[in-house]
């Protein structure tokens, strides 16, 4: 007489089926929740590198800062005192726009990793993996304007607006520099290595940063360079940082900035996002 088998395994497939469908599916994040917390991972990944970080902040503003002022301040402006009252709110804006070709190189290190790859399989708003790195950035930018204007003040600088207009020179340049930020992250897309991008974004930042007016007045210069100049929009954020530290700013110059970083926002964040969509 054979004996009867018994199998637990439908047992075990239904323990298994109810244990799984025992909670609600948590609801989909929004897309600033999302946002917020892709912006919380690229925090942690800066404390860790955060002395490589804080290299990258203060190498161009402290060398600029000295050599520039020291060397060429006198020649420029007759004193290196009087110099540096010009040139500082500009390289506050160089700062930050040089800063910002990194956001492109760490998007490309990520799609090079396939680390996006595993972000496109999770059920959140897509987009939030490039925006969220990109608030990220705001913070890396906030602290390296705030350590150049120590600097600049140890150094002499003294804002004739007070605190009031380095704080609002502060916001426009930090909005300046998430629209210009844009820029790189399209070529982060676009290139293929994360070596390569460090290389286009020199191409692309350089020749802004030196046919602006940063250094010296635009009046100084021919007058098809003062156009070229004049047309920068890294020359109407100069001059708007400029004026507002010094209280000189008019409200044409701050729409200029304005106006140019939306332009910058439309024409680029659209492109970055279909590169995204489209980055095998």
């Amino acid at each position: 007489m054979s004996t009867p088998v018994t199998t637990t395994e439908p047992v075990i497939d239904a323990k298994l089926r109810s244990t799984l469908a025992a909670r609600k599916r948590p609801p989909r994040p929004n897309p600033l929740a999302a946002s917020l917390t892709l912006s919380w991972r690229t925090l942690l990944k800066i404390k860790h590198t955060i002395f490589m970080q804080l290299i990258e902040i203060l190498f161009m503003p402290v060398i600029f800062l000295l050599i520039f002022n020291y060397l060429f301040g006198g020649a420029f402006a007759g004193s290196t005192g009087e110099y540096l009252q010009y040139f500082l709110p500009g390289v506050l804006v160089m700062t930050v726009v040089m800063i910002t070709a990194s956001t492109g190189t760490a998007l490309n290190t990520d799609i090079a990793k396939g680390i996006f790859d595993r972000f496109r399989t999770l059920p959140f708003w897509q987009p939030a993996a490039v925006v969220g790195t990109m608030i990220a950035d705001i913070g890396r930018y906030l602290i390296a304007l705030l350590l150049t204007i120590v600097l600049g003040l140890t150094l002499g600088f003294r804002p004739d607006a007070g605190v009031l207009g380095a704080v609002l020179a502060i916001l426009l340049i930090l909005l300046f520099a998430f629209a210009i930020g844009w820029i790189f992250t399209t070529i982060g897309l676009l290139v293929k290595q994360p070596e390569s991008v460090a290389f286009a974004s020199m191409i692309t930042m350089f020749p802004l940063v030196f046919t602006s007016n940063i250094f010296v007045s635009s009046l100084t210069m021919p007058t098809w360079m003062q156009t070229i100049v004049n047309l920068n929009p890294i020359s109407h954020a100069s001059t708007a940082a400029r004026g507002l530290m010094h209280g000189t700013a008019t409200p044409w110059q701050i729409s200029l900035v304005l106006l140019s970083s939306a332009v910058v926002i439309a024409v680029f964040a659209p492109t970055t996002m279909y590169l995204y969509h489209r980055k095998n």
